[in-house]
């Protein structure tokens, strides 16, 4: 939420009432329990922390927390690394610096799932937030053993594992990509920048203007990788020398983008563009190399592209999609009988998880893999962008595109829900010009067959998604942001070409905007 006084607000009075709500859940459930607790570059992240470990170190529950801001896969780590019950992340991510945020995590490393997300929102709503607060002041917490700082061997044995990702480490060695790397201002710098020196990438270097910790983000005031504008200052620095990758984290490092060189001008990959790329590199190397797993697991966001799906069947791998939220990704991770039989997880939002050393995204981990793709393939004689070709080539086109509608406010939550009630309401039957062929209602729990009427049962959880394929194998996918005030529209375009793809994508993208009266 936005940093600001009131009981919707992100302020020290409701930081600490969700902190006081969630050391009454833990010592509900457990005889000791402890919390790691991280932070990002934004204004308040560190009072907020702390205000965090002086409330939990009150209420008997024991904190470990680092001393400086670091990025959400190292708190995700440090969780299962110190055998907490849960973690606390201090982050809003990519949003706008007027915003901060606070994530809850659970004993497995991964963000709290509806379960045990509700039973800590009950004991919140039990806390008054002026009289109920139980805290304690941070040095005495110190001091007393209560509050420990993480030490920097937890931040090194994290590199350490990043570090075993690399399939082809000897073309990185003899690698010579330029490469570009801006933090946003955020957390990435150092951790990113350790781990591409460490695997061997020797040409790297850091956008000035976006290298420190800033949560003003002076220059782009939406930090998001998804965002051509973060690259401004990057593209800037290439006028005089090309570089091969242009690379962003955003301000927890939980998420990466990428723009590549192609026929002299920079192009943005999308979310998907990389999941299809990391695939395609993920599974042929390892299977070039014999190291391919009898059983591979991936999974994904089911809102994304379905060409995954068929890139990894290639190499008989069936993913399993999950819902939207990349604790179902950590879950899924978690549910493993054979963790080495995992090879990624990935959502369209830019969120990859490669290795089972975090349950959450990892921007690091995957910087560390894209420039490692980005090497290999250059050794070939190919850029990013011929490989997505060769894929389209091999699988068909498929052209993603996202729509954000907002709503800010308590107004704009009601249209929400009144805009999700109408099309729930009134299923279309065509989209730009398509039949639809399936309609499934998440909420509802059923797939309905349009020709035939007949319904099969969804097994994903219920949540207030709708989905429609279309008869060309397109689909469109709307459903509420869980984390912003907006609406989503995800549509995949299918094609024979690249134009012919976008041109299903645009055409649906206009009709959904009809359907939906925006």
């Amino acid at each position: 939420g936005i940093m600001s006084v009131g009981t919707a607000r992100m302020n020290v009075y409701t930081v600490m009432q969700a902190t006081q709500g969630l050391a009454d859940y833990l010592n509900s459930k457990y005889e000791t329990a402890s919390v790691a607790i991280g932070y990002d570059s934004r204004i308040n992240s560190d009072v907020f922390s702390k205000q965090c470990a002086e409330v939990l170190a009150a209420n008997g529950v024991k904190v470990y927390i680092y001393p400086n801001l670091i990025p959400t896969p190292l708190v995700s780590y440090a969780v299962m690394r110190l055998k907490c019950q849960g973690g606390v992340v201090i982050t809003a991510s990519h949003n706008p610096s007027k915003y901060n945020g606070y994530k809850c995590y659970d004993p497995a490393g991964y963000q709290m799932t509806e379960e045990a997300a509700n039973e800590t929102y009950a004991f919140i709503q039990k806390v008054d937030m002026f009289r109920d607060i139980k805290r304690i002041p941070f040095e005495d917490g110190i001091s007393k053993g209560l509050i420990e700082y993480i030490t920097d061997d937890i931040v090194e044995e994290f590199y350490a594992k990043v570090l075993t990702r690399p399939i082809n480490s000897e073309v990185i060695k003899e690698s010579d990509i330029k490469i570009i790397y801006t933090p946003l201002n955020g957390t990435g710098n150092i951790p990113v920048r350790t781990v591409l020196s460490r695997a061997g990438f020797r040409n790297v270097t850091v956008v000035p203007e976006q290298e420190n910790p800033d949560g003003k983000f002076p220059t782009c005031p939406y930090p998001n990788p998804e965002i051509k504008q973060v690259f401004e200052c990057a593209i800037a620095m290439t006028e005089e020398e090309k570089a091969d990758l242009l690379l962003a984290t955003d301000p927890d490092c939980d998420r990466v983008g990428i723009a590549v060189l192609v026929d002299g001008e920079y192009v943005l990959l999308s979310g998907n563009d990389v999941g299809v790329l990391l695939t395609e590199y993920m599974f042929s190397a390892r299977k070039e190399k014999g190291i391919l797993p009898e059983h591979p697991a991936m999974t994904k966001s089911f809102v994304s592209t379905p060409l995954v799906n068929k890139v990894a069947a290639k190499y008989g791998c069936n993913v399993t999609d999950v819902l939207t939220g990349f604790k179902y990704v950590g879950e899924f991770v978690s549910k493993l009988e054979n963790e080495d039989d995992f090879i990624m997880g990935f959502e369209e939002s830019y969120g990859y998880l490669i290795g089972t050393h975090a349950r959450d995204k990892d921007g690091v981990a995957a910087s560390l893999m894209v420039c490692e793709m980005t090497a290999y393939y250059k050794s070939k004689g190919k850029t990013l962008v011929d490989v997505l070709d060769d894929i389209y080539a091999e699988h068909g086109c498929c052209i993603d595109r996202l729509y954000n509608f907002m709503f800010e406010g308590a107004s704009g939550m009601v249209k929400m829900s009144e805009i999700m009630t109408e099309t729930r309401n009134n299923p279309p039957k065509e989209l730009a010009g398509l039949e639809v062929f399936k309609v499934s209602d998440f909420m509802e729990g059923a797939i309905t067959d349009t020709r035939t009427g007949e319904k099969e049962p969804i097994s994903l959880p219920e949540s207030n998604i709708l989905s429609y394929v279309l008869s060309d194998g397109s689909t469109a996918i709307v459903r509420p942001s869980g984390t912003e005030p907006k609406i989503k529209v995800y549509i995949a375009g299918c094609g024979k070409s690249k134009d012919e793809a976008a041109k299903t994508a645009d055409s649906i993208g206009e009709a959904m905007k009809k359907l939906l009266k925006i």
